[in-house]
């Protein structure tokens, strides 16, 4: 522990935010007039005393002295190594600061005590080691900034004292940790002190030269991958040189295939905007990748040009008709589309407010009517080019605007991807099951398509990706889907609707003979005149191996017969050329899948009993024949009300409702015991149980097979019947007939009961099919029961079927 001895008059020598430490031998300058003024009245007193004059060495920090000072003794006068004047001072020992006190000359004189700073010997051994510690520290220190000469100096200190405030030469402390140094007292503890803070140092200097390395080896490698680019781009100029090749010079200077390019204002405008971006990022910047895939995709983009369209309209009718049989409407769609093309273009009205004459049409009807394949042989008449756009499942709406480009990997919509694919803006773009678009978090696909399908929108069409003006207003857009109603009203509102409901059964024999039976010849690798197929046999296929609206399975049902003649031809069982008769038939493929009802025996005829009738329906197949059962339940069981079986929504159950109160209130008009419907049970079912059935449409035909039940008389087999009921007993008008009347026919079934107020959809019923139906057109139930329900049998009592 230090101890204080004599106390001491000295005058005081400022020191602002400098710190002397006993054993330091520092050089001040006499110029500032406070040190001049210590130097001579210490140089005075010591006139009277023997030594050399003593100067009390104080650290002034922000004008405040310090409690602690070093006594120190002026060893020289004379002038610094810059010419002025100064004195060189030796700290000696620290003293503690008492009161002021008088002396001569114009310096603060203050009392002090000197402080005894002499450890015990020998060193304890906790004190030896911190010994070591700080005289490696420091020599690490040294040798790092080359001071090998003080090293040996500092080795030769043994004092801890002196040891400690050696460290009062270091220019890495602050004042203030000089400051705790000089006013520690104790020379253990402050070879402490002066140890950490060394080792503190020590530690941030690591740090620094690790990131200094660091940065520094980064440099090196940017510095040696920029000047390695720099020869590679040399060498491949010089090679291409050598071999007179300029194109892979001119493919890398995006400027020039911009400038090049035949691109619209805007859009170059837009290019050449990159193409500056491009030129001031460097080549390991992501966003160059960006920008050359988006220039890329722009340069791709066929912006001017268009193919001439075909107006040949006779000939375009002509390639119509050879390669679709039936489909009116939409052939005469397509030829109005160009007898208006031609007009506008005879008369320079290509480009009327920006908008080219484009088309957007939406064909809806049952699988396998050749929607798709309408879109090519439209294309195809019209000279342009196809392209097919798979919407079905699609549910990001990305899919169809495009991603941004900031995204990785993003690319373009399927829109401009297929104006791209097709290399003119004026295409037949086939947007195929646009009804099986979904939607999620993702967003909704279908609003997408709101502006690409508008006709006053689509001429300045935006993709998230290119961000520049496409003008879609010259494409024909043709739109497919199976069920109207899946598409959303807004989209629907867009798109000119063109209806395709089935082919007759004559029409399915002309396209089999005319395009399916060709096809699956050369697919069977069978020869025209090796294999004849009858009539008789395709009407047959058509009629009872398949019931389908469009040809799909008509077309397997080809194949199937045509693979087994091929077989037998290859076994050696048959022999080629072959005819298929109607008979062939069952030894080839089977028997009928599809007997029509009046085909049946008469007692396996489905309204073989009473409380049975056909009713028609239409699908997303499709039309289709529905039967409707009834039934009483016995008056024992107590199960009175009314059931309904057969998945049915709640339209139709409401139809059921309907129909039971008519009877129930005009039962006695129409003669019937309606006395059974208020104490038994009334169960009406609908087969195909399996499959949901909601709709109207079935009003009279429930009605029917409740009166049929209660009077006993059996509906006629040939008779069906579709109309929505009221509780008054009017027929009210329903849709789709021209798709029931097709099922029927395909049914077997030749009398048809339809609304009144339906009659004009008639008109829609090709010719050929009219005149094998007797359609009645029919205003009340009353109607329609006398024309369903068998007479009554004379004498006996109606037969009520009871359920089980």
């Amino acid at each position: 522990m230090a101890a204080e001895s004599t106390p001491l008059a000295l005058p005081v020598l400022p020191l602002d935010d400098e710190v002397v430490l006993p054993g330091m031998v520092v050089p001040l300058d006499l110029s500032d007039s406070e040190v001049r003024a210590a130097v001579e009245a210490a140089q005075a007193a010591a006139r009277d005393e023997p030594g050399k004059p003593r100067v009390l060495l104080v650290p002034r920090v922000d004008g405040t002295y310090a409690g602690t000072g070093v006594l120190g003794t002026v060893e020289q006068v004379g002038r610094l190594a810059d010419g002025d004047p100064g004195a060189l001072i030796r700290g000696r020992g620290r003293v503690r600061i008492g009161a002021g006190t008088t002396g001569p000359g114009a310096a603060l004189w203050v009392e002090g005590t000197r402080i005894d700073e002499s450890v015990p010997e020998p060193l304890p051994g906790h004190v030896s080691e911190l010994v070591k510690e700080y005289k490696a520290l420091a020599t690490a220190w040294l040798r790092k900034r080359g001071a090998w000469q003080v090293v040996d100096r500092v080795q030769a200190i043994d004092d801890v004292s002196a040891l400690a405030d050696n460290s009062g030469y270091s220019p890495f402390l602050t004042t203030d940790q000089k400051v705790a140094l000089l006013e520690t007292t104790d020379p253990v503890a402050r070879l402490k002190l002066a140890t950490q803070q060394l080792r503190d140092h020590l530690a941030e200097q690591d740090v620094a030269e690790t990131i200094a390395k660091d940065v520094q080896e980064g440099v090196d490698k940017q510095q040696r991958e920029f000047l390695l680019r720099r020869q590679l781009e040399a060498v491949r100029k010089e090679l291409r040189e050598l071999n007179g090749d300029q194109e892979g010079e001119e493919s890398d200077d995006y400027r020039a295939r911009v400038e090049a390019a035949d691109l619209p204002e805007k859009v170059r405008e837009a290019a050449l905007k990159e193409v500056d971006k491009l030129e001031r990022s460097s080549d390991q910047s992501p966003e160059g990748s960006w920008i050359r895939t988006w220039l890329d995709t722009v340069l791709e983009m066929p912006w001017n040009e268009r193919t001439e369209d075909a107006y040949d309209i006779q000939g375009a009718q002509a390639v119509l008709d050879a390669e679709h049989a039936g489909l009116q409407d939409v052939k005469e769609r397509i030829t109005e589309y160009l007898a208006v093309r031609k007009r506008r273009s005879d008369r320079g009205l290509g480009v009327v407010g920006g908008r080219r004459g484009g088309a957007v049409l939406a064909l809806v009807g049952p699988p396998g009517v050749g929607k798709t394949s309408l879109g090519e042989s439209v294309a195809h008449a019209m000279g342009r080019k196809f392209v097919r756009v798979a919407l079905g499942g699609v549910r990001d709406e990305a899919e169809i605007r495009g991603h941004r480009r900031t995204y990785v990997g993003a690319l373009p919509g399927r829109i401009v991807r297929a104006i791209k694919e097709a290399g003119s803006m004026n295409p037949v773009v086939l947007l195929d099951e646009i009804d099986k678009v979904g939607s999620d978090f993702r967003g909704d696909p279908a609003a997408a398509l709101l502006e690409v399908l508008d006709p006053a929108q689509n001429h300045t069409f935006r993709d998230h990706y290119l961000e520049v003006e496409l003008d879609l207003s010259d494409v024909v857009f043709l739109a497919t889907a199976n069920v109207l109603e899946a598409i959303p009203e807004a989209l629907l509102d867009r798109m000119e609707l063109v209806r395709l409901d089935g082919y007759t059964e004559d029409e399915k024999i002309v396209i089999a003979r005319d395009h399916l039976l060709p096809r699956q010849l050369e697919r069977a690798g069978l020869e025209a005149d090796e294999v004849t197929i009858e009539e008789g046999a395709l009407r047959k296929l058509a009629g009872e191996y398949t019931r389908e609206a469009g040809v799909r399975t008509l077309e397997r049902s080809v194949a199937r017969l045509l693979r087994k003649v091929a077989a037998r031809h290859e076994l050696g069982e048959q022999k080629l050329p072959f005819t298929v008769t109607e008979g062939d038939l069952r030894d080839l493929i089977g028997r009928p899948h599809h007997v029509p009802e009046s085909a049946q025996e008469p007692a396996e005829r489905r309204t073989a009993v009473p409380g049975v009738a056909t009713g028609l329906a239409v699908t997303g197949a499709g039309g289709d024949v529905l039967y409707v059962e009834a039934s009483l339940a016995d008056p024992e069981t107590g199960a009175a009300g009314l059931t309904l079986t057969g998945q049915l929504g709640d339209v139709m159950k409401e139809s059921a409702q309907i129909a039971l109160s008519f009877l129930r209130s005009h039962g006695a008009e129409l003669e019937l015991p309606v006395a059974d419907l208020k104490d038994r049970g009334v169960h009406i079912h609908f087969p195909a149980g399996a499959v949901p059935k909601d709709g109207p449409s079935a009003g009279i035909t429930m009605t029917t097979a409740l009166a049929s039940l209660l009077s006993g008389r059996l509906v006629r087999t040939d008779v069906a019947m579709t109309g929505e009921v009221s509780l008054t007993g009017r027929v009210l008008p329903i849709g789709g007939v021209k798709q029931k009347l097709l099922a029927a026919h395909r049914a077997g079934i030749t009398t048809l009961i339809i609304p009144k107020r339906n009659e004009p959809d008639l008109d829609d019923v090709p010719a050929e099919v009219l005149e094998k139906l007797d359609v009645h057109a029919v205003t009340d139930v009353r109607q329609v029961l006398e024309l369903a329900l068998s007479p009554a049998t004379n004498g006996a009592a109606p037969e009520v079927p009871v359920a089980a």
